[in-house]
């Protein structure tokens, strides 16, 4: 049994929440705002926050960066619509655990708080049963993914400084395990940091340790993670997230090899090797000034981009068939086909949480997929939905904008009716056949 706080402001679909939730073992409590949800984190401890993205006040993230800002994160699941997608997988980059698109599948909600919950461990650790970026990962076959490997082949054996740099869920982590893999070093420690998830205050004791008695807190002495992976490798992911504090203590320590506890005098050597891993151009931040030349020059002795999915090619029916399988196995089904729509649908779709969310869509449709054959409406409607609007024409025609919107509103109400025409001619209050005119003047299949 679970402690879920529920921040949704939408009432009734808040209720359906609490009620579903509690019939299945769960003790959840609703808030409806930023404000209140805040107050009440300051008073109890929960064990998964379940965050509506848009809320009166403000945001989920708003909610995130809080808790991040306590270094009390507890598993975090943002709710979106589908247009809010790619700022649900930036907030992934913030430390929530995963997302989920409105309308609500109960089955899948289920299968996210069960992952989440499985996964109470320090913000600091990056390993995950939700992550494909390591134990899960398969390697790809296109002439992008033979040459990503062949850069890594050739640095992998040397002690340069790697940055990663990719969109998120391209697999980033995995990529440093494999540098890590192929090292002289793959018999010392690989420690993995997500220093998006440290809160600025912990982040220096995190990295370098403390003394006993050095904060309010500090009942102990710690051993950093610069400690913890000295002969080996330390994987900073998000690194452009430290603070300008921690970026001079990472200077020193990258310079001098030696680096010193929060509270302490004492100096202790560290060998240690250094892949970092970034969503942005960190050349960015250097020109705006939140992140140090001279320390990007120390950490960028060689970079990697990994591609996004939607560049990867033939290397989508690999990772699709991959993934099946592993779901499969994890959710008792025997799933081993793809309908020819579905299938056409997940090649088109442009996949902006890329390998990610590739995963979750996949183990989503393996899940409502009771046969053998996985067919389309085992796949969110919002992919369908995606991949059919048109783009905003950039007019100031208002019969050009309203023929987009009418197009895209005839789609969501053929998918939400499963292509019953008359069902959705009577929703669209429309007879069939100007159904059917619309339907081939807009090109809709």
């Amino acid at each position: 049994m679970a402690k879920i706080l529920i921040i949704e402001d939408d009432s009734t679909f808040s209720q359906l929440l609490e009620g579903f939730l509690t019939k299945h073992g769960h003790q959840p409590e609703v808030v409806n705002d930023v404000k209140k949800s805040l107050k009440l984190l300051d008073q109890k401890s929960f064990d998964l926050l379940l965050i509506d993205y848009r809320l009166p006040d403000g945001t989920g993230l708003d909610v995130l960066s809080y808790v991040l800002q306590k270094s009390a994160m507890q598993p975090t699941v943002i709710m979106t619509s589908f247009n809010d997608v790619r700022t649900a997988v930036k907030s992934m980059q913030l430390g929530a655990f995963d997302y989920i698109t409105k309308p609500v599948n109960p089955d899948e909600l289920l299968m996210i708080i069960k992952n989440a919950l499985g996964k109470k461990e320090s913000p600091a650790s990056s390993s995950s049963s939700s992550s494909v970026e390591h134990s899960d990962a398969i390697k790809g076959k296109s002439e992008t993914a033979d040459k990503l490997y062949a850069h890594i082949a050739l640095v992998a054996p040397t002690d340069m400084s790697v940055i990663i740099q990719g969109e998120s869920g391209t697999g980033k982590e995995y990529a440093a395990r494999t540098l890590h893999t192929q090292s002289k070093r793959n018999n010392k420690p690989f420690v993995a940091i997500d220093c998006g998830a440290l809160s600025k205050d912990l982040a220096a004791s995190e990295l370098f340790g403390h003394a006993k008695g050095a904060f309010t807190g500090a009942l102990n002495d710690k051993k950093g993670q610069f400690e913890a992976a000295d002969g080996g490798t330390l994987f900073l992911d998000e690194v452009g997230n430290l603070s300008y504090e921690v970026q001079v203590k990472m200077l020193r320590a990258l310079q001098e090899r030696v680096i010193q506890p929060l509270g302490s005098t004492k100096n202790i050597k560290v060998d240690v090797r250094i892949i970092t891993a970034t969503n942005d151009d960190l050349k960015a931040s250097v020109l705006n000034g939140s992140f140090r030349e001279d320390l990007y020059h120390r950490l960028n002795e060689f970079k990697i981009q990994l591609p996004a999915l939607r560049e990867r090619g033939k290397d989508i029916e690999l990772f699709i068939n991959h993934f099946i399988n592993i779901s499969n196995a994890e959710l008792n089904r025997n799933v081993k086909n793809i309908s020819a729509e579905a299938k056409e649908l997940l090649l088109k779709y442009d996949w902006p949480g890329n390998l990610r969310e590739l995963k979750n869509v996949i183990k989503r449709m393996v899940l409502l997929s009771p046969t053998e054959t996985a067919e389309l409406d085992s796949l969110p409607e919002e992919m369908f939905i995606s991949i059919n609007q048109l783009p905003k024409p950039n007019t100031s025609d208002l019969k050009a904008i309203n023929e987009v919107n009418e197009k895209a509103l005839i789609i969501e109400t053929l998918v939400k009716v499963k292509y019953n025409k008359s069902k959705a001619a009577k929703l669209l209050n429309i007879d069939r056949k100007t159904l059917y005119s619309k339907m081939d003047r807009y090109d809709i299949e």
